[in-house]
């Protein structure tokens, strides 16, 4: 295999580096590197620097702590090895990033070489993202235009007894701000108002080595004049995990990505293509799974790999959830068997000390499912790997104990109109415990390589999901990686339908294309007439569709959304949330207590609520997508049709817009609050209205007219049908109560934004140029012609108010008096 040159960016335009002493183009370099003049009697004695008193850990790196020092021990066949530094928030402050970051993000993930340059160890960082074979001609220009920068340099302190490792002090990476390694984006730094790092606050807590990996905490504290929570102390203190893995000596042949199977995946440039261009593609990120027996494998035998995927349980997760959490581990062998391997996934137990007296999850060696004693509302599946090759190289899974609560309120929220197991805060063990199954077979699935895909859940017909033997065998998505939770579209008297989410044909598919062994393909290349074979076989089949679900321009790909009518899904949702709520005081209720838990499963039935108007906005302006290639027939994107627009808006109209009076349930709110209700309905409305109006939508309908003429749903149509559902009162002569009055400000509120952005010096320009403010322009004065033909008819006075209100509210949109 020819060897390619691993090259970084334009980054490197900035950094500082060793020279050398001839240039890249002047053929063969005499380096800077490695041509100290002092000898080892030069340096100090070890034993003076790494005294009686140092407590030291072996491993990749020997870790010695002397003092407060920390100092590394790096054998010297490991310089100029590839290591991947991953940097991680091991512990943050409370609220901290809005309450959005959590303990084990990732902020970095980068390759770096320790290597020597005269009498230093310099950390350099090493990009694997452009690329160039060695024996091309533009090899040298690559490597000249992407220089690696340096991240770190030390100064060699002395070498061991037999000089086969140099020792380095390391304090000044952990206890210095180093951008690529912290955990305090720019953002943040400017929200929390933070001044700089605080280094008589900031220290090294640990260090520990093992045979792949080193794993180093440390504290990091900054001056902020508005931190998180406004604590009297004025600072920010977050503990950073940094880990240091050796990468595979052999690397595994990468597998090229296909946008049309959804794979986590790593950029590439390849500098040697044939084209006009560099060669951008896409390499998924996959376990390296090698069959025991090629022949029989060959054969389509079932074959073990010769190294599984193994996962052992954190030994701080409870007995009584273990069970569980090891068959969502081993639920993917099923979908590992489609690509012809047997016992591809294993979960165990965690070691006792007898057993395996070296077990620790900071070992990269062992792949851990982590119970994690938190109020986190939450599940994770990050993984380590190889930028080369895509290679997994470790995972952690994550499982903070409160999720459970997620899953309990959820169930009872979306199933208890349906079904009796939901309507308490004690979910019985079963159904809880196949919900916590399934979101970690969700993670496992992350953790393997495969993303969100929200498409899954507008496969199946949502009628289906009513269907006992339907959902009980294909569950409610073709994709555990869906958002699909609970089956809400089920009706009480539905009788043995499955209410929780599983695994789908979906998943078995992108399996087999991202693991199954192609031992003919010599090369990424090699496999891709395959690859593209497996995908046209099931083209036109949307149980093997992918799509991501951001954008929020496909209705189709929708988190929480099931079935592929969002209209209707949201219509039986809807159904089940009003046979809930006259409940919920009785299923919440505990002898003794207050009423938290009902304000909490009211709060969040709310949400639900706001979700499935949401599904049925997408439809409006929405537009489907098919991932497809050239050799494919059909375009990949569809207006949504003029007939489901339509049904789309009398949906909003008759339930979005219209005042929810089974949500204002007075036996409800009567114990959870003093007042409030009218500003949350008039949120969830409101945000329902901005979407509905979100310029990139109008720009949908306009382009759509013009694509389509009269086929088309019309920005126009949307518009006139919104204002006559929502001023109904003015066009019907009746009065306006205080939930109706807050719809209709906010409607001529954000439609009057737009054409106040004509006075304001920092308009989007593009925006003034659309089409967009004609309409708005043309929408506020029809409605203050109404409303100055109409108001008069009402004998009610806060009605009356309300209607001259909105005309001073139209007139300084459409600033009259200028």
């Amino acid at each position: 295999m020819v060897r390619k040159l691993p090259v970084l960016g334009l980054v490197a335009l900035l950094a500082a580096g060793c020279g050398s002493k001839k240039s890249v183009f002047d053929g063969k370099q005499i380096s800077a590197e490695n041509t100290s003049k002092k000898s080892k009697s030069d340096f100090k004695d070890y034993n003076k620097v790494i005294t009686a008193d140092a407590t030291s850990d072996e491993g990749l790196f020997t870790t010695h702590f002397v003092d407060s020092k920390l100092y590394f021990e790096i054998p010297l066949d490991l310089l100029d090895k590839d290591m991947l530094l991953v940097s991680r928030i091991a512990q943050v402050p409370d609220g901290y990033g809005g309450g959005y970051v959590n303990a084990g993000s990732k902020v970095n993930e980068q390759v770096v070489r320790w290597t020597r340059r005269k009498d230093n160890i310099d950390v350099k960082v090493i990009s694997f993202e452009n690329e160039s074979d060695e024996e091309s001609p533009i090899y040298k220009s690559v490597r000249a235009n992407n220089y690696f920068p340096i991240l770190y340099s030390s100064k060699i302190k002395a070498f061991n007894n037999d000089s086969t490792s140099v020792v380095i002090e390391v304090n000044d990476l952990f206890e210095n701000e180093v951008q690529a390694i912290d955990g305090l984006p720019a953002g943040l730094r400017k929200r929390y108002k933070v001044k700089k790092l605080d280094k008589s606050r900031s220290y090294i807590e640990s260090a520990h080595a093992y045979p792949k990996n080193i794993e180093v905490k440390h504290v990091m504290t900054y001056e902020a004049q508005e931190p998180p929570q406004r604590n009297q102390a004025g600072t920010i203190s977050m503990m950073m995990n940094q880990s240091m893995v050796l990468l595979p000596e052999e690397k595994m042949q990468p597998r090229i990505a296909d946008p049309r199977v959804g794979w986590f995946t790593i950029d590439k440039y390849d500098y040697n293509s044939e084209e006009l261009k560099s060669d951008d593609y896409e390499i998924i990120r996959r376990w390296k799974l090698v069959p025991k027996d090629i022949e029989a494998y060959k054969r389509g035998e079932l074959v073990e790999p010769e190294k599984p995927i193994v996962y052992y349980l954190d030994p701080a997760t409870p007995k009584k959830w273990r069970p569980y959490f090891k068959k969502g581990i081993e639920d993917w062998n099923v979908a590992f068997e489609k690509a012809g391997f047997k016992n591809a996934v294993i979960a165990k137990d965690p070691p006792s000390k007898e057993e395996d007296p070296a077990f620790s999850p900071e070992d990269v060696r062992y792949s851990v499912v982590r119970y994690v004693a938190s109020t986190t509302r939450n599940a994770t599946g990050p993984s380590v790997s190889d930028p080369r090759t895509g290679e997994i190289i470790e995972s952690d899974i994550i499982w903070y104990h409160n999720h459970l609560r997620s899953y309990r309120n959820r169930f009872m929220i979306e199933a208890g109109a349906q079904t009796e197991a939901a309507r308490t805060l004690n979910t019985p063990e079963e159904e809880i415990g196949e919900m916590m199954r399934m979101v970690i077979a969700h993670e496992v699935g992350h953790a393997l390589g495969l993303p969100h895909n929200m498409k899954a859940s507008s496969a199946y017909p949502t009628d289906s999901l009513r269907s006992a033997s339907f959902t009980q065998k294909y569950g409610l998505t073709p994709s555990i990686m869906d958002y699909a939770r609970v089956n809400y579209v089920a009706q009480p008297g539905d009788e043995g339908v499955r209410y929780i989410r599983m695994m789908g044909p979906y998943d078995l598919y992108a399996i087999n294309w991202g693991y199954r062994y192609l031992p003919e393909a010599k090369s990424p290349r090699a496999e891709k007439d395959t690859l593209d074979k497996w995908i046209l076989a099931k083209a036109g089949n949307p149980w093997f569709e992918f799509g991501s679900g951001y954008g929020g321009v496909d209705p189709q790909s929708q988190r929480e959304s099931l079935g592929d009518d969002q209209v209707k899904a949201s219509e039986y949702g809807l159904a089940n949330l009003k046979r809930v709520v006259p409940n919920l005081v009785k299923w919440t209720s505990k002898d003794g207590y207050a009423y938290d838990d009902l304000e909490e499963v009211y709060r969040e039935l709310t949400y639900m609520w706001r979700g499935y108007v949401s599904h049925v906005v997408a439809n409006i302006g929405g537009v489907y997508e098919t991932k497809k290639t050239s050799n494919q027939d059909g375009v990949v994107y569809e207006n949504v049709p003029k007939e489901k627009q339509k049904e789309a808006m009398d949906f909003l109209i008759s339930e979005a817009f219209t005042t929810p009076e089974w949500l204002l349930d007075q036996g409800i709110l009567n114990r959870i609050e003093a007042s409030g209700a009218i500003e949350r309905v008039q949120g969830l409305q409101t945000r329902a209205l901005k979407s509905l109006l979100n310029k990139d939508r109008l720009k949908r309908l306009i382009a759509n007219e013009e694509a389509n003429g009269k086929k088309a749903y019309t920005a126009v149509n949307m518009l006139s049908e919104l204002r006559r559902g929502i001023f109904s009162e003015l066009y019907r002569n009746r009065k306006v109560d205080a939930y109706r009055r807050n719809l209709q400000r906010s409607y001529v509120d954000i439609a009057s934004s737009y054409l106040k952005q004509l006075r304001q010096d920092n308009s989007d320009d593009e925006l003034l140029k659309s089409d967009i403010m004609p309409l708005m322009r043309g929408e506020m004065q029809t409605l203050k012609r109404e409303l100055n033909r109409r108001k008069s008819n009402t004998n009610d006075a806060l009605t009356r108010y309300h209607w001259n209100d909105l005309i001073a509210r139209i007139d300084a949109g459409l600033d009259v008096d200028a």
